[in-house]
């Protein structure tokens, strides 16, 4: 019986393509780097300051933009379309928090927003810290090497 149900489903689930989800999650992260390059070159010239700051400057636009579009709605609908084109780069960090943060604001501040914001990007977060503190400890160690 269980099986019969695994062979209904499996037969009857949309097949994605993997060839096409990862050319347009190519090119739509390509398109994301274009984007960031122009802020970077804009910021650097509108504001005559140095590349690093308008770096920093580009960042915080890309991170309001996907807060923005979150809570617009259009987030989701972009990255249906462009897959991990807009999940991977900062955008998808900033959606993961934003999607958290609007899902529980109404049970309040501190016990809604607060508790519940790093559901999933706390994950990445402890992640990031552990690999980047093993990664050190192993250069530090063949660097004494």
């Amino acid at each position: 019986m269980r099986q019969s149900y695994q062979d209904i489903v499996s037969k009857n689930s949309p097949k994605e393509n993997v060839f096409i989800n990862a050319i347009i999650a190519f090119i739509s992260g390509g398109v994301m780097g274009v984007i960031g390059q122009f802020l970077i070159d804009g910021y650097t010239v509108w504001f005559d300051i140095s590349t690093k700051e308008a770096t920093v400057c580009m960042l915080v636009t890309l991170i309001f933009l996907s807060c923005l579009f979150t809570s617009l709605g259009f987030f989701d609908k972009l990255v249906n379309f462009c897959k991990c084109g807009l999940i991977i780069p900062i955008t998808g960090f900033a959606h993961a928090m934003m999607s958290a943060a609007l899902e529980f604001r109404k049970e309040g501040l501190v016990t809604g927003i607060g508790m519940n914001m790093f559901k999933l990007s706390g994950a990445v977060i402890i992640f990031g810290v552990v690999s980047s503190f093993v990664f050190s400890v192993i250069r530090m160690v063949v660097g004494l090497i």
